[in-house]
């Protein structure tokens, strides 16, 4: 995942946690799931086109 979409995370958190509830990375990203499935085909896709493209794979060793 790009720098950007740790950032996003840690925003969520801090905003869970304004609203007082404490949150996992993998809670925030479970609700995402939930929310995207509760999506129309033609809005999920219009958000996965906004994503920022990654290489796949794994970095090389140091």
């Amino acid at each position: 995942m790009p720098k950007s979409d740790y950032q996003k995370i840690a925003e969520l958190k801090g905003r869970c946690l304004e609203g007082g509830v404490r949150i996992k990375k993998s809670e925030i990203l479970r609700a995402g799931l939930l929310l995207l499935t509760e999506r129309s085909p033609k809005e999920l896709l219009a958000a996965i086109r906004k994503l920022e493209a990654v290489k796949t794979g794994r970095p090389p060793k140091a």
